[in-house]
């Protein structure tokens, strides 16, 4: 998966301080990326966008 014109924004929940963030890009079509703030050029995880909701949703409730 090409991920190169994604656009990466942290988590609204990142406090900045720790450095442990977790980076998303959904600007893509189809898929939404997600890495570690703190590795960016290292492996991104790809998901569907209903997933990505989904998981999304589930840990809000949480």
């Amino acid at each position: 998966m090409e991920l190169t014109a994604a656009v990466w924004r942290k988590s609204t929940r990142s406090n900045g301080a720790s450095g442990a963030c977790v980076e998303v890009a959904d600007n893509l079509p189809g898929v939404v990326g997600v890495r570690d703030s703190k590795d960016p050029t290292g492996p991104a995880l790809v998901f569907a966008p209903q997933a990505w909701r989904s998981f999304v949703r589930q840990v809000r409730t949480r």
